[in-house]
Parts: C-alpha cells; structure tokens; sequence
C-alpha cells in the first residue's frame, strides 16, 4: 500500500491527471514607457511658449478680421442711402418742399424708400450741440431726407439733383461720395496696417516655435545618440520624436487659440448685455461688433494647424540632422566641433 502511493506521489506532472497538475504562474509583460519622456522641463516650456505665441496670432488675425468687417459695414451703410437737405426759407412751406422731393427723389429707378426726418428726430440729432428744449421755429435748421438707394443699381445722382434744383432751389443732394472715398481709403490703410502686424507677429511665431522646438531637443539629445547607437533606424528615432513634440504644439496651440477665441466670444456677450450704453456705444463706434464669424474662427483653427505642422517638422528635421552629425563624428572623432556647436 505504501509503495503504490510512494509511485504515485513520484510521478512527474506530465503523468498525473489534469486536475492534479500545478497551475503555472501567468507571465505579465510590465509596461513599458515612452522611449521620448512625456514630461520634462522643455516639454512644458515649449508648450508655453507655443500657447503664447498661438494666442497672440489668433487675436491678431480676429482684430484684423473685425476691423476688416466693421469697415466693410460701415461703407455699405453709407453707400445705402442719400440725403436731401431742404434749407428754411420764409417764402417756403417747409412741410410741403419735403414731401415734394421725396416724391420726386422716388420717381428715379434705383431708389427704393424715402423718409421725412420730422422734427422731433432733427431736434435729437442737435441736442449733443445745442442742448435739449429746442425751438426749431426760432432757428435756421435745415431739414433732411433720407433715400434708401439699390447699391447694385443706384439712380442717376446728376439728374437727380438738376430735379431737385429746378423743383425747389432750396434742395441740396448729398450723395455721400466723398464721404465713401475716404471710408475706403481709412478702410483700405486700416486692412493693410492690420495685415503688416499679422504678418510681424505670425514671423515671430513662426521662429519663436523653431528655435523654442530645436533648444528643447537639444535637451534630449542623449536620447537621440542611446537609440541611434543600439540600432534604431533613422527614421523610427525621428518618428518617435515627432509624435512627441506634435502632441506638445496641439496642447499648446489649441490652448493659445481657444483662450482667443474665448476672448472674442466673452466681449461679443459683454457687448450684447451692455448695449446703449456709453461705454458699449464708443467701443461700438470704435471697434464695430466684437465678433469674427466663421471666417475668423476658421482663421484660428487653421493657425493651430499651421503651428502643430510647424512643430513637427522642425522636429523630425532636427533629430535627423543630429543623427547625421553622431554619424559624422563616429567616422571621424576629432570633428567634436560639431557636438559642441
């Protein structure tokens, strides 16, 4: 009895039954960690230097752009109407030299509406000058109307004001020409003014992240050398790299770009909560609408865009150039020259 049990206790684990054998301890495989280190002190600066830098591009294009839209409106609500100033006269029934040229102004093709500017509202528009109370019986004020005019197919100004003349000598035609010629001109300078520092600033950007990319590289140079040297190729060591530094200027880019596009969003509320007063109405007459529609936010995405490639490349380019100097000075040692430079 106690030879057979002797046998089977001594049996190797292959002959004993399934249920009997040991259990082997499952083998976990550790994780391993990024051959590029995910947090150092370049990482963060470049990412901070990024964000900055990003924020600063994408204001000024959404001001470029504001102001671009601001003017635009402005000439347009210019170019929209005409004015028919009537100048008193004793001999002139006021009331009637009105409505006779606005409904003479209306017989020309390309006009579309006509409004009589009564008195209540020309005593408002004096107010600012005069003060309130005004008696307009007891002063020389002319009287205005106001045409709506079709942009795409405006009247005949000249025969228009030669009507008017002969109707009422006392009519004057303001057509607003001068005025639009010197709105586009300040609109034109302003665009080309906002233009020239957007591209200051993008230039800036633009080496600001080049040089801010190859000094934090330079950091993990070592690196570069430990995988060159074990045989990693080229190409891998340099996409490794670049995945790293992509990750860095889309954090940091998209920071920067929705801080902006937060700014924008923020004054355009302020501004919509805040209307008819004398703050709102002077930034309002300053600056227009603080908002930048799709235009502009398609501006700031697309600069983020610009950076993350920016960033990439300069990257991948850095670290095969590092590659080709290790190589140069592994096939000649006394060219320490360019390790140091």
């Amino acid at each position: 009895m106690s030879d057979s049990r002797t046998k089977r206790q001594n049996k190797s684990p292959a002959e004993q039954p399934p249920e009997q054998q040991p259990r082997r301890t499952e083998m976990r495989v550790r994780p391993t960690g990024p051959i590029v280190p995910s947090t150092n002190v370049s990482g963060h600066a470049l990412m901070c230097v990024i964000a900055i830098m990003s924020f600063l591009a994408c204001l000024t294009l959404g001001g470029v752009s504001m102001v671009r839209a601001t003017a635009q409106s402005w000439q347009s609500q210019i170019s929209r109407e005409i004015t028919i100033q009537i100048k008193p006269d004793d001999s002139l029934d006021m009331e009637k030299a009105l409505a006779d040229a606005r409904d003479l102004a209306l017989t020309f093709s390309g006009t579309t509406d006509g409004k009589i500017v009564d008195r209540a509202a020309t005593a408002r528009l004096l107010e600012p000058w005069l003060g309130e109370g005004l008696d307009l019986d007891e002063l020389p004020v002319p009287r205005l109307i106001i045409i709506t005019i079709d942009e795409s197919n405006p009247p005949d100004f000249a025969a228009m004001r030669k009507a008017l003349t002969e109707t009422i000598p006392q009519a004057f035609l303001d057509d607003h020409r001068t005025w639009v010629d010197r709105l586009v001109a300040m609109a034109n300078t302003t665009a080309m003014i906002g233009t020239g520092v957007l591209a200051l600033v993008f230039s800036a950007m633009v080496l600001t992240v080049i040089f801010a990319t190859r000094g934090a590289l330079s950091g993990n140079r070592h690196i570069v050398e430990v995988l060159h040297f074990v045989g990693a190729e080229a190409g891998f060591v340099a996409s490794e790299f670049q995945k790293h530094f992509l990750r860095i200027s889309l954090k940091g880019a998209g920071t920067g770009g929705l801080l902006a596009a937060l700014s924008f969003a923020l004054a355009g509320f302020w501004q919509s909560r805040t209307l008819a007063t004398p703050q709102t109405d002077q930034a309002t007459a300053l600056f227009g609408t603080f908002t930048i529609g799709y235009g502009g936010y398609l501006g700031i995405a697309a600069i983020i865009v610009v950076i993350a490639i920016l960033t990439t490349v300069t990257a991948r380019l850095t670290v095969m150039r590092t590659i080709y100097e290790i190589d140069l000075i592994r096939s000649d040692p006394g060219r320490t020259d360019l390790y140091q430079s």
